[in-house]
């Protein structure tokens, strides 16, 4: 398959982004972590997949679970793969491996994996039918598949409330692709969830509602700098001038004032939990 720009990007400046925000995106994520986990029931001798694993936190998790097993983690980006890879030896983690490949169409050895798991990696694959087949081809018979993704943006305070604030000043950049095509909310319809792992051989689909928020920061000061470095946020503040830029953050600081609480700046994110099953 030809090289998208899609792919450049995540082997880019996008990547980059991830691993120099590697911590936050962690800590923002920690609920939906959790339940990714919880939906998978990883077994100590399961030999783990994990798609878009990004700097591999969860890839690392897994291969902790599977402590008699092993834990494999591919990813397009090689800045976050290098960043997984450091990880692992920081905390001397045997049982773990990191690939730079494309999931959708990677010639996978056939039936090797107990479980595939991701955590909002597997949203934007341009063709999801072949690429969860791919998947499935991965998978030993019974074998089994839980990823956590992200349900319909206009439900999505995280998504909502910044773009609302610096809307009035920049013109933000939609996410990529709407419900139904590659890009965060691809999977957002739970119908087509179940025709898309359906018709790539699934069975015992099962999508369970989460709505737990993401933590943007431990406070305000933190939180607007998650925000605003986002790349979609940041290029177009960068146009601003020094006094419409303060007033830009102004308003952004006084939008996700109500969302503080003891735990952090948490803002709502809807999402799904998504079970199935290879054939036996």
């Amino acid at each position: 398959m030809a090289e998208s720009t899609r792919t450049l990007d995540w082997d880019g400046a996008t990547g980059d982004h991830w691993v120099a925000y590697e911590e936050k995106y962690n800590a923002a994520m920690f609920r939906y972590s959790e339940r990714l986990f919880a939906g998978a029931g990883v077994r100590p001798g399961d030999r783990v997949l994990d798609i878009g694993c990004g700097c591999g936190q969860t890839t690392r998790v897994a291969a902790a679970l599977a402590a008699d097993g092993s834990a494999h983690g591919v990813d397009l980006s090689a800045a976050m793969l290098a960043q997984a890879r450091a990880r692992a030896a920081e905390e001397a983690i045997g049982n773990v491996s990191f690939e730079q490949a494309d999931a959708q169409v990677h010639d996978f050895a056939a039936g090797v994996y107990d479980l595939a798991i991701s955590r909002n990696g597997v949203m934007f694959f341009a063709d999801p039918v072949a690429a969860f087949a791919n998947v499935r081809r991965a998978l030993r018979p019974g074998g089994r598949l839980a990823f956590v993704c992200w349900r319909a943006p206009e439900e999505s305070e995280y998504s909502l409330v910044p773009r609302a604030a610096l809307g009035r000043y920049v013109t933000v950049p939609p996410s990529p692709g709407g419900v139904n095509e590659p890009g965060p909310n691809s999977l957002a319809d739970p119908d087509r969830v179940r025709d898309v792992l359906g018709g790539a051989g699934f069975a015992d689909v099962h999508l369970e509602p989460e709505d737990e928020p993401m933590n943007l920061g431990a406070g305000l000061d933190e939180a607007l700098d998650f925000v605003l470095q986002r790349p979609h946020m940041r290029e177009p503040m960068a146009e601003l001038d020094a006094a419409t830029a303060a007033k830009a953050t102004d308003d952004l600081r006084a939008a996700l004032t109500p969302h503080v609480t003891p735990a952090g700046v948490l803002l709502r994110s809807p999402a799904w939990l998504v079970t199935a099953h290879a054939p036996a």
